[in-house]
Parts: structure tokens; sequence; C-alpha cells
């Protein structure tokens, strides 16, 4: 996210960290803090962070932006949806790149890519602002040519492609034909100047035929890596508590 090209030929991982606010925000208390997980990220080698400020704050709120902001060193991506509100708050935020997504109160997750053809109107005006400012502008889009033309048409640094019907597929004829349609999207956005990024619902299991694409220039991954890490981490926590209880307990 910091560079504004594919300087090295390296695949940037973006870490999305809204998860980390979900499990904090269930107990309405301050652990565990994205902050913290935002900051082991960079440690660990991730290149950005990516934070989700929703309409009803499910999970990323405001301070949350201003923390990393604060503390973090690495880039940070804010997905937001096409909003005045969210426009203001990107404004006044100031992250590397935002990243306009889909936004539907009742949903999950984000259920498919912008509809850049159809939102041109609602689109342009906040872009614009957001541009103005020097903020990187990102739309995430299905691996459709017209919702490319349309980015580019508007002015879109980046596009995001989205991933998720890839990731969902079995194993078969749609999956073969839905990635294809991604790696032809990505070499679209070659011809168009556009930076490619892609990600949604990408695994251990699924990212490699993702990661293969060379246009591919940075993937974002979050619910999976904050599950993984429930599993792949959990043993050295109960280790550690139970050593800090039996100290306790013998002293």
């Amino acid at each position: 996210m910091a560079q504004s090209s594919h300087d090295s030929g390296r695949l940037r991982l973006g870490v999305n960290i809204d998860h980390v606010a979900t499990i904090r925000n269930a107990r309405g208390a301050s652990h565990p803090d994205p902050v913290n997980a935002a900051l082991v990220a960079e440690h660990a080698g991730a290149d950005g962070i990516t934070a989700h400020l929703r309409e009803d704050r499910r999970h990323i709120r405001e301070p949350d932006l201003a923390a990393i902001k604060a503390k973090v060193t690495l880039p940070l991506n804010l997905e937001m949806a096409a909003t005045e509100a969210m426009r203001d708050i990107a404004l006044a935020t100031q992250p590397n790149a935002a990243c306009i997504v889909p936004e539907n109160r009742m949903e999950i997750t984000t259920e498919g890519g912008l509809d850049v053809v159809g939102q041109r109107r609602r689109l342009a005006p906040i872009m614009a602002a957001l541009k103005d400012q020097g903020i990187r502008l990102s739309l995430f889009v299905e691996a459709d040519q017209d919702q490319l033309h349309a980015a580019a048409d508007l002015g879109a640094d980046i596009v995001e492609l989205h991933t998720g019907r890839y990731c969902d597929l079995p194993a078969g004829d749609d999956h073969d034909a839905e990635l294809h349609r991604i790696i032809a999207a990505a070499k679209m956005t070659e011809q168009l100047g556009l930076e490619c990024h892609a990600g949604h619902g990408l695994r251990f299991d699924n990212v490699g035929p993702i990661a293969a694409i060379p246009q591919v220039i940075e993937l974002n991954i979050g619910h999976f890596l904050i599950g993984e890490a429930i599993m792949s981490g959990l043993s050295n926590a109960i280790m550690t508590m139970r050593r800090l209880m039996d100290e306790a307990r013998s002293s």
C-alpha cells in the first residue's frame, strides 16, 4: 500500500483487523485491541493494515483508526461505503488509501463488488474529494470488464477484485471459470493503468492461484487470518496462562 507501483515484484499482504474488533466489541470492553493486532501484523511481515469502518460500527470504530494512524507505521487502507459521512471521516483520518465497498446493513460480510457503472453519479464527488487530499482511490469490484472501465473512467488508482465467488465454489468447471475470469480482469487492469489488488475469502488452501497472477500487486486478507490465529496461537496462550497461574500459586 505504501507504493504506487509494483516496485520489487513482491506480492504485498494487507491484513484486515476488523474481526479483532468484533471480538472486543462482543464484551464491550477493550480487549483484544485491534491496534495491538496491527502491530503484531507489522512485526510478522504484513505490508499494510486494512480496516472497514462500517456505518453500524459493528467492529472498527473511529478511535481505532486514530490509534492505528498514531501507533502503526504501515500504511492504512480504509474500507468505506460511498456516503458523505464516510467521506468526511476519511478526510479527517487521511489513510494511505480509501477502498470504496458496497455496504448493506443486513449483510454479514461484503457480498459482492461495487456497481461502479450504476453508481457513477454517487461515486464521482466522493472520489474527487478524496483524491484532492492525496488519498489513493480503490474500488472493490467484480472481475467484470464494464466495471473496470468505469473505475478507470472515474479516476480510481486501484481496483480490488472480489475473490469471494472463486473461494466459495467447489472444485470443478465453475470454479475454474471464475479463476480464469479473475485472471482476465487482472490483465485488463494493466491495460487500463489500474493497480490490481484482490481479496475476500482467501485461505491457505485457495490463495495460491490468486497469488500467482502476475498483475495482482496486493492481497487483502482478514477473517481467515484472525480465525486461524485463534487455533494456531491458542496453545501458546494456554501454556503462558498455566505458567503464570502456577508461578502465582507457588509464590
